[in-house]
């Protein structure tokens, strides 16, 4: 029989990438994968170790593994296994803690020590190298499927702990990552998402990200590329020109700001100011005009005054931006910002959150509004509380009541009204509508 594996996935998108060619390299090994939720004899947790939540969170999960399935033995990987191994491993039945340096060999490794009574710990230095990976991350859970380019980072911004826990930065080889997009287009999947830590680094031999996107353009079946969370530094002006040229490139950026406060944005060690940022953003609404511009901003960073925040306020308010992800500040080990007087009391940092996220929400209900009587083409992924559910390549979550089987189909959609931070709209088919209810 088989030997069963699950997986569960902490973090990023990025991580959620690895986990899918995970899966896939262990039903190449001969492994039989299953749901989380059922009974496994591994029990596979990729680590996210980002914020304090993230390392509680997986200290929860494997509470709750040993509590539900106490014969399963528990593989941790990634991040927080890199930086955290001691801790790990005095976690009841993890029996593997192999960090990022190993992380995507782990079927093999498993293979090889499936039977040892001593726990493994495998957490070389990673190497600084181009990479390849052993599978393709086929995901046959979403309709988008990720897919890595990069990986590391060199920044060290003060309060991230990244480039310890992923290396620095280097980029996968130009060749394996149009072979795993063959693989996934063939596999069903339309639209695609470019991830890494920080691809705009991208350069393998003289190739960057917007090599990569051009030959991803050639796919046939392939009818989206979107780039996931680029730095604002290292966005080329090629991938805009792109996006206005009715590429197959979405019209959607989401680039970190961290802070509207010049002063704790250089305390943070971010390579940029804010008139920088800000003669960016404007010039991407410019050249893409329905263009989807996404944020991160960080609360409650060490020495962050009423007045810092009031700056960030003022500047987020002012800026033609469409969402932004409001973290809370968390001091992390081998960060610099640990070290930094001056922590903000945690009910102010909640404060603090729950303006700039109500803020967040009204700037996405205005551009929502601005898109209402519009057609777009929808890619839908899932069917629930009666409605099929997707996305516009703008990041429009649209819902539509139909009775056809919509499942990965881009299809044109009027959007009719707004509901919450959703749109209901109706499809249109050869003139004919289907109504949806709101």
């Amino acid at each position: 029989m088989k030997t069963t594996v699950s997986f569960y996935t902490f973090g990023c998108r990025l991580n959620q990438a690895e986990t899918a060619i995970l899966q896939c390299s262990f039903e190449e090994q001969g492994y039989r994968v299953v749901d989380f939720r059922n009974p496994a004899d591994v029990v596979v947790v990729n680590t996210c170790t980002v914020t304090e939540n993230g390392d509680a969170d997986t200290r929860k999960l494997v509470n709750k593994i040993n509590r539900i399935q106490p014969q399963a033995r528990i593989a941790l990987l990634g991040c927080q296994a890199q930086i955290q191994r001691e801790q790990l491993l005095d976690l009841h039945n993890v029996r593997w803690v192999v960090g990022n340096s190993r992380k995507m060999e782990f079927a093999r490794i498993l293979k090889r020590h499936f039977n040892d009574e001593k726990a493994q710990v495998i957490t070389p230095v990673i190497s600084g190298r181009s990479f390849t990976l052993p599978a393709a991350g086929i995901d046959r859970d979403h309709t988008r499927a990720n897919l890595k380019i990069q990986d590391g980072c060199d920044s060290f911004c003060s309060f991230c702990v990244i480039p310890y826990a992923r290396g620095r930065a280097r980029s996968r080889e130009f060749k394996d990552i149009i072979f795993e997009a063959e693989m996934l287009v063939e596999a069903g999947h339309r639209e695609i998402v470019l991830t890494g830590i920080n691809i705009g680094t991208y350069n393998f031999q003289g190739r960057t990200v917007v090599d990569v996107v051009h030959e991803l353009e050639k796919l046939e079946r392939l009818d989206r590329i979107r780039i996931s969370s680029i730095e604002p530094t290292t966005i080329a002006t090629e991938l805009l020109e792109k996006m206005e040229e009715n590429s197959k490139l979405c019209h959607y950026l989401h680039v970190p700001l961290q802070s509207g406060s010049d002063e704790i944005l250089s305390a943070m060690n971010r390579r940029y100011s804010l008139k920088e940022f800000a003669d960016f953003i404007h010039f991407a609404r410019s050249t893409v005009a329905d263009v989807c511009v996404g944020t991160d901003v960080i609360v409650g960073f060490p020495g962050e005054s009423e007045e810092h925040f009031q700056q960030t306020y003022r500047f987020l308010l002012e800026l033609p931006l469409t969402y932004f992800h409001v973290f809370s500040y968390s001091q992390r080990p081998w960060a610099k910002s640990r070290k930094l007087p001056d922590r903000v009391p945690a009910e102010e940092v909640e404060r603090r959150s729950r303006l700039l996220r109500e803020l967040s929400s009204r700037k996405k209900y205005t551009y929502l509004h601005e898109n209402i009587g519009t057609v777009q083409k929808v890619l839908f992924e899932q069917k629930k509380n009666g409605c099929w559910k997707g996305l516009t390549d703008t990041y429009i979550r649209v819902k539509i009541a139909s009775e056809k089987n919509l499942h990965n189909q881009l299809v044109p959609v009027r959007l009719k009204k707004v509901d919450g931070l959703m749109v209901s709209g109706e499809l249109m088919d050869d003139g004919l509508t289907d109504d949806v209810s709101g």
